[in-house]
């Protein structure tokens, strides 16, 4: 029998603050809230914007890494698979939900982007404009002209 395909990458930003947990046998598990936007026209023409929400599921050190340095509004970018789960709530009704079981998440933009601290002197997006040329390679000691190889 063949096996299907349940991949998925997306990048967004963080909903909420991340949430971090142990399982009883000791394992690290963080979740979190990521929102993409997505636009189409309508009817009329006119452009609309649509945000898509997904809950993403870190396990293990990556996990105790999403806790410790993403907040709300962080941009994050997120590969893994789809997951569904069912279960039956306390009314008796039959519950499911599909989460996105990461294999990957990169933390993107500086951390002065969305609500976290300093940029670390990164290109910051929101600020309109790339740093200044003089300031791009400012630590870099690339020593004399006589120790270029070409």
């Amino acid at each position: 029998m063949a096996r299907g395909i349940a991949h998925v990458t997306l990048v967004g930003n963080l909903t909420r603050d991340p949430e971090l947990r142990q399982t009883p046998g000791g394992t690290s598990v963080c979740t979190l809230g990521v929102a993409v936007n997505s636009s189409y026209k309508d009817g009329s023409g006119q452009w609309v914007e649509k945000p898509n929400f997904f809950d993403v599921i870190v396990w293990g050190q990556q996990g105790e890494n999403c806790a410790k340095y993403l907040t709300k509004g962080r941009q994050v970018a997120v590969d893994g698979r789809l997951d569904q789960r069912s279960w039956e709530a306390q009314d008796g009704t039959k519950r499911s939900k599909v989460e996105i079981i990461a294999d990957t998440v990169m933390f993107i933009g500086g951390q002065g982007e969305g609500g976290g601290g300093g940029n670390r002197g990164g290109y910051a997006p929101s600020a309109g404009r790339p740093p200044a040329p003089d300031q791009d390679f400012k630590d870099i000691d690339f020593g004399g002209e006589d120790d270029i190889p070409f």
